[in-house]
């Protein structure tokens, strides 16, 4: 275990500036290696492998390893998942002086580590070594001597401690939540764990450099306001399809990141039904065609039993997010619940902005709602105030100014992927602010702001505050090996928030993840109160015996319009009245009946 885990000073160790392979501290071991070449005639074989006992290789990872359209890239890096492995592979492509190979090579260098090291197993930190091997073969031909050098320094040598870390260790999500969560009750518990507060992160600790979460803000602005949608369908464990274009690496670093803000605080966790779907939304990585019959089989399981997996399934989840490059994937609307299609390549050249498309099968567009509309906004003004920038608040250079009105064309072509506003709630805005003189609209505005404001609340000065969120495995992956810009040299003194930014984004998901459930977690508890306060005392002692049993059957619970505001969803969108539905019914075990909102003139409702 790292040095950081057990409360040791954190370890700072100087890299050298050369590329090559080096043996790096905290690397997780490898349960195999291998060499994919590309062979004009019998395609992408493997040329060279090592693994422990028991790993299968052949007709699986250079398919995995290689998905379509790489030939169109100069390099990548592909992450996957095969079994209980999570893989990584380093893709070059470069010219060859050699016409039978059609003057260029294409090979890719990969590793499969074990799951039980987290949710990627932390395979990006070999991700610098593998990039370096898989250039150097590319000029020398059939030497394979680096390849066996970095077997013999990396590979597991007990792959049996794999099982026992994903038990043991305290800052294992799996092991976490499974020790935490109890089947019998949703007892209102906040117990610290590894996910719950920045103020467990020593000082000194950085992401490594090819961690998925650098592309964090990139992520932000590649989604815009849909980003909100896409949190919700997370959150109810849907199957999720990005499909793009090669190169793949920014595509995982999405699929990574997804997953990470869709997680459910433990604290949370603690507060929701025994029966409720994962903690977590499982990541797939790259698909392709390849994956097709397994991604038929969850379809299948996934109809029998829903989102929400019994306790005897609880490893085994039936939501995943993925991306692919096979466009094949995405005609099957019966394998996946939301697309996310990516622009092309090209499109970054555009004039105006061009959004990805998020879809529900059979064509169904999903678009953000006004309220994620100004929720992004907020969210946007929050990460360039901690960036450090005064575009949005206070342009007064030539350069701030610049800046500004490209965030504010941004903002404006964000417009597009927005619900249009209802004519009941422009009748509502109209009605109120004549009725109230202007005071109701600005007082709702003032409330809305501060809750958005909360969710990033001291993030900007510091990360010490008790609850501020984080994934666990985000944890196991912080180091203080080098920094990701290439600035800074490796004799520079380190910045201990270097990744302040990437912290406070899943910070801010997890605050809002707690927003939701927390909400309605007190609603169930206040409906349940109801109900027992009516009984009569035999009736009482009764409920109690058979509770479980009640609980397991599920009672309908009320949801009236100040829950959906205080929840931070929109309250004219059908939308996400059908998501609070939802989100009670997986979680919760309940049913929920939704009040609507209208205007009402003498007790006659009129819209």
């Amino acid at each position: 275990m790292a040095a950081s885990r057990r409360g040791q000073p954190p370890l700072h160790v100087r890299l050298p500036s050369t590329p090559g392979v080096v043996a790096l501290p905290d690397l997780p071991p490898i349960s195999a290696l291998f060499l994919i070449d590309f062979d004009v005639k019998a395609g992408y074989t493997i040329s060279w492998k090592s693994a422990i006992p028991g790993v299968e290789l052949d007709g699986v990872v250079e398919y995995k390893s290689l998905p379509s359209g790489l030939h169109t890239v100069p390099e990548d890096l592909i992450y996957f998942v095969h079994g209980e492995f999570a893989g990584l592979s380093a893709f070059v492509n470069a010219p060859v002086d050699d016409t039978a190979a059609r003057n260029a090579r294409m090979l890719a260098v990969g590793v499969l580590v074990p799951l039980s090291y987290g949710r990627l197993g932390r395979a990006w930190k070999h991700a610098e070594s593998l990039k370096a091997i898989a250039s150097k073969l590319i000029s020398s031909g059939k030497d394979v001597s680096m390849l066996e050098e970095y077997w013999e320094k990396n590979q597991a040598r007990d792959h049996t401690d794999h099982d026992a870390t994903h038990r043991d260790d305290p800052e294992s999500p799996v092991a976490t939540l499974r020790n935490s969560k109890t089947p019998t009750s949703r007892a209102h518990t906040r117990n610290r764990s590894a996910s719950d507060g920045t103020a467990l992160m020593l000082p000194g600790h950085r992401l490594s450099p090819f961690h998925p979460a650098w592309s964090l803000t990139k992520l932000i602005d590649t989604l815009g306001p849909l980003i909100f949608p896409i949190h919700r369908a997370a959150l109810l464990r849907k199957r999720i399809l990005i499909s793009g274009h090669a190169p793949v690496e920014q595509a995982c670093n999405f699929v990574y990141n997804i997953s990470v803000l869709s997680n459910i605080p433990l604290a949370t966790f603690n507060l929701l039904s025994s029966s409720s779907a994962s903690h977590r939304l499982r990541p797939l990585f790259s698909i392709g065609v390849h994956d097709i019959p397994s991604l038929t089989d969850d379809a299948k399981r996934y109809r029998d039993t829903g989102s929400a997996p019994s306790d005897s399934e609880s490893d085994a989840e039936l939501g995943w997010v993925a991306c692919t490059t096979d466009s094949i994937l995405s005609k099957k609307d019966t394998l996946w619940d939301v697309l996310i299609t990516m622009p092309p390549p090209h499109a970054s050249s555009a004039k105006n902005h061009i959004w990805p498309t998020v879809q529900l099968p059979h064509g169904v567009t999903i678009k953000a709602t006004q309220r994620d509309m100004r929720r992004f906004r907020a969210l946007k003004a929050g990460i360039a105030r901690m960036e450090g920038n005064a575009a949005l608040s206070s342009p007064t250079t030539p350069q701030t100014q610049a800046a500004h009105h490209e965030d504010e064309a941004l903002l404006d072509d964000a417009e597009n992927v927005v619900e249009p506003t209802t004519w009941a709630a422009l009748a509502y805005s109209g009605f109120m602010w004549w009725a109230s003189a202007g005071e109701k609209p600005r007082s709702d505005e003032a409330e809305e702001a501060a809750q958005d404001a909360s969710l990033l609340s001291d993030s900007a000065s510091s990360f010490a505050g008790p609850n501020m969120p984080r994934p666990s495995d985000l944890v196991a992956s912080i180091s203080s090996l080098t920094p990701r810009r290439s600035s800074t040299t490796a004799s520079a003194p380190l910045e201990l928030d270097e990744a302040r930014v990437e912290l406070a984004i899943i910070s801010y998901f997890h605050r809002l993840t707690t927003q939701l459930l927390g909400i309605l977690a007190d609603v169930v508890d206040s409906a349940s109160d109801d109900d027992t306060a009516d009984e009569s005392p035999a009736e009482e002692d009764e409920a109690l015996i058979d509770a479980d049993e009640e609980d397991d059957q599920g009672h309908g619970v009320r949801i009236d319009i100040d829950v959906i505001k205080r929840m931070g969803l929109d309250i004219w969108s059908a939308t996400d009245t059908g998501f609070v539905r939802e989100l009670l019914r997986v979680y919760f075990d309940r049913e929920a009946y939704v009040e609507g909102k209208g205007i009402e003139v003498c007790g006659i409702r009129v819209c």
